[in-house]
């Protein structure tokens, strides 16, 4: 299994993953999307029992290059918020499809996951994005 675009989550072309995980998602940013924006050194997360429509922006992640807003994939409401990353950001680079996660998200609809991207599609897009 390729550790850049591992096959056990699903992804956004706005380079967030999702693992589904019961009947809740975890939702973390991609490992290419990290690279991008190098050293992260703060993440601004909601808090939980907030809750999001599809394609809302749900925090920020701010990077010696950058600031980043991440958007929820699916419409929900956050259940569980990584508060170590308020101490660590950096696990964001350190371990972007683990510890790094960001929030889990109870979808408020079924059928929303089936339009986001498997590793080969997004290993793709991403190809096709660094091509433009």
């Amino acid at each position: 299994m390729s550790t850049e675009f591992p096959t056990d989550v699903k992804y956004t072309k706005d380079h967030e993953w999702v693992r589904v995980q019961g009947n809740v998602i975890v939702i973390g940013l991609t490992n290419h999307a990290q690279k991008q924006l190098g050293d992260v050194v703060y993440v601004e997360l909601p808090k939980e029992g907030d809750t999001f429509e599809a394609n809302e922006p749900f925090g920020s992640v701010e990077s010696v290059k950058a600031v980043s807003e991440v958007y929820a994939p699916v419409s929900g409401k956050v259940v569980r918020v990584n508060g170590a990353l308020n101490d660590s950001p950096e696990t964001v680079n350190d371990d972007p499809y683990g510890d790094g996660w960001f929030i889990e998200l109870q979808p408020s609809g079924s059928g929303q996951l089936d339009e986001l991207l498997d590793s080969s599609a997004y290993a793709s897009y991403v190809k096709e994005e660094a091509s433009e």
